[in-house]
C-alpha cells in the first residue's frame, strides 16, 4: 500500500479523496494554484504544494509542476480525480516514466477510449451494443450525405476528439446536413484541435443511462448498476439517480455483465463509466469515461461502497474488496449538482461566501469545499457543491432531498439551488417520466420563456 499520494486536483473531488486516504492511513499531498491557496483542499491535506498562478493551464494541467511536486513531497502516486489531467494518456506515461503510481487506467485504455471511433469500434469487438452510424470518421459532405441516406434521419454529427456536448449538431434531414457537418467540423477543429466528425443516427427520445465497472487490470471486473442522468442542459448532467426509474432488473443484470465482461478482456484497472443512450428497451454505447464520475456517490450509496478506497486499493497490487455477487442494491439515491450560476442565465457567479450551511441528517451527504467566508475563484469550473441524499425507495429520496434543500444555505452568490426547487414540484420528475430532452424543453417554457 501506499505511503503517501498526490491529488492532483481542486474543489470537493481533492477533499473527495483526502478523506479516503485519511481513513486509509494514507498521508495526502495537496496542489494548488495561487488562487486557492486558501481553499479547503489545501487546508485538510497533510502537505501542500503550490504549483503555478490562477488560469488551470498553468497549474492543474501542468504536468511538469505536478511531477515536481511529486518529487519534493516523495508522494508515490498521483490520483487525478475527475477534469483536467484524468483523462490525459500523455499525463498517464509520464507519470509512469519517472516510476510513480497513476491511479487509475493505463494510458492504452484512456487513449483508446478518449477517440470517440476507435471506442466505438472496440466496444463492437467486445459485443456492446452501438447505435447505428457510419463506419469511422466521415471525411467529406458528400460522404456525410450517403451515411444520412443510409441510416435514416435525423442524425447526429460528432467530433471524433469531442466532449462536453461540443462539436455535436443534429441533421433532422437531408437540407440540413450541410450546415450541421461543417458547423461539426468547424467547433471539433477549435475546440479539440481536430475536426475529424462521424456520424450516428438521432434517437429522439432517448435516456441517458450510464454502467458502472470497475476492473482489477487483472482479467476480473463488476458492474456495480446504472446511474440515469437524463436531466442535462446543453449535455451537461444536473441531476442523477441510481437506480435508474426505468431500468428493469433483467436490464440491469443483461447490460451489466455486457459491460462488465468487455473490461474484464481488456484488462481494464479501476473505475470507468460506460455510456449508453437507452430507448424502447435498447441500449445503445455512445462513449466510456475511464476516470471516476461526478456522480459516483450515488452508486457508493446504494451499494455500500467506497470507489476511491477501490481505486487506491487496486492501484497498489491489491484485489478489489468484492465480488459481482456481493454487491446487491440498497434503496434509492439522487445527486444535484449545485453550481454558482446565475438562474435562468446560467451564468458563472463567482464570488464570497458569506454564509454556508450544509443539510444533515439520516441519508444526507454533502460534497463541498465551500465554508463562510470562502471567495469562489472565477477561474475553475462553477460546480461548488454536490447534494446527494439516500432512502429506502425513489420517493423517499425525493422527500429527503426536498428537505434537504430546504435546510441548504449559500449566501453571497447566486446557484442553481432555485432550479431545484423548481424540478421537485414537477409530476414529470416523481413519477421518472423524462428523457435527455425533457429538461431544456422544460427550461425553455418555465424559465427561460
Amino acid at each position: 500500500m501506499f505511503d503517501k499520494i498526490l491529488i492532483a486536483n481542486r474543489g470537493e473531488i481533492a477533499l473527495r479523496v483526502i478523506r479516503a486516504a485519511r481513513e486509509m492511513g494514507i498521508q495526502s499531498v495537496a496542489v494548488h494554484s495561487t488562487a486557492d491557496a486558501d481553499a479547503m483542499h489545501v487546508r485538510m491535506a497533510d502537505e501542500s504544494v503550490c504549483i503555478g498562478p490562477p488560469p488551470g493551464t498553468d497549474s492543474y494541467l501542468s504536468i511538469p509542476s505536478i511531477i515536481a511536486a511529486c518529487e519534493v513531497t516523495g508522494a508515490q502516486a498521483i490520483h487525478p480525480g475527475y477534469g483536467f489531467l484524468s483523462e490525459n494518456a500523455n499525463f498517464v506515461q509520464i507519470v509512469e516514466d519517472h516510476n510513480l503510481t497513476f491511479i487509475g487506467p493505463t494510458a492504452e485504455h484512456i487513449r483508446v477510449m478518449g477517440d470517440k471511433i476507435t471506442a466505438k469500434d472496440t466496444m463492437k469487438e467486445l459485443g456492446v451494443p452501438c447505435v447505428p452510424g457510419s463506419d469511422g470518421g466521415v471525411p467529406t459532405l458528400e460522404d456525410a450525405r450517403r451515411v444520412g441516406e443510409e441510416i435514416g434521419y435525423p442524425v447526429i454529427i460528432k467530433a471524433t476528439a469531442g466532449g462536453g456536448g461540443r462539436g455535436m449538431k443534429v441533421a433532422a434531414d437531408a437540407s440540413e446536413m450541410e450546415h450541421a457537418f461543417m458547423t461539426a467540423r468547424s467547433e471539433g477543429k477549435a475546440a479539440f484541435g481536430n475536426d475529424e466528425v462521424y456520424i450516428e443516427k438521432y434517437l429522439t427520445t432517448p435516456r441517458h443511462i450510464e454502467i458502472q465497472v470497475f476492473g482489477d487490470g487483472k482479467g476480473k471486473a463488476v458492474h456495480l448498476g446504472e446511474r440515469d442522468c437524463s436531466l442535462q442542459r446543453r449535455h451537461q448532467k444536473v441531476f442523477e439517480e441510481a437506480p435508474g426509474p426505468c431500468i428493469t432488473p433483467e436490464e440491469r443484470a443483461r447490460i451489466g455483465d455486457v459491460c462488465a465482461d468487455a473490461v474484464a478482456r481488456i484488462n481494464y484497472t479501476g473505475a470507468g463509466t460506460i455510456e449508453f443512450l437507452y430507448e424502447n428497451g435498447e441500449f445503445y454505447f455512445i462513449e466510456m469515461n475511464t476516470r471516476l464520475q461526478v456522480e459516483h456517490p450515488v452508486t457508493e450509496a446504494i451499494f455500500g461502497v467506497d470507489l476511491v478506497r477501490e481505486q487506491i486499493r487496486v492501484a497498489s497490487g491489491l484485489p478489489m474488496s468484492f465480488g459481482q455477487d456481493d454487491l446487491v442494491i440498497n434503496g434509492h439515491a439522487i445527486e444535484v449538482r449545485i453550481n454558482a450560476e446565475k438562474v435562468p442565465e446560467f451564468a458563472p457567479r463567482p464570488g464570497k461566501i458569506t454564509q454556508f450551511h450544509a443539510p444533515g441528517g439520516l441519508g444526507v451527504r454533502m460534497d463541498s469545499a465551500l465554508y463562510d467566508g470562502y471567495s469562489i475563484p472565477p477561474y475553475y469550473d462553477s460546480l461548488i457543491a454536490k447534494l446527494i441524499v439516500h432512502g429506502r425507495d425513489r420517493p423517499a429520496a425525493i422527500a429527503r432531498l426536498s428537505r434537504a434543500l430546504g435546510e441548504l444555505i449559500v449566501d453571497g452568490v447566486d446557484t442553481t439551488v432555485p432550479l431545484f426547487h423548481a424540478l421537485l414540484a414537477e409530476e414529470d420528475i416523481h413519477s421518472g417520466e423524462y428523457n435527455i430532452h425533457w429538461l431544456e424543453k422544460w427550461l425553455e417554457t418555465n424559465l427561460q420563456g
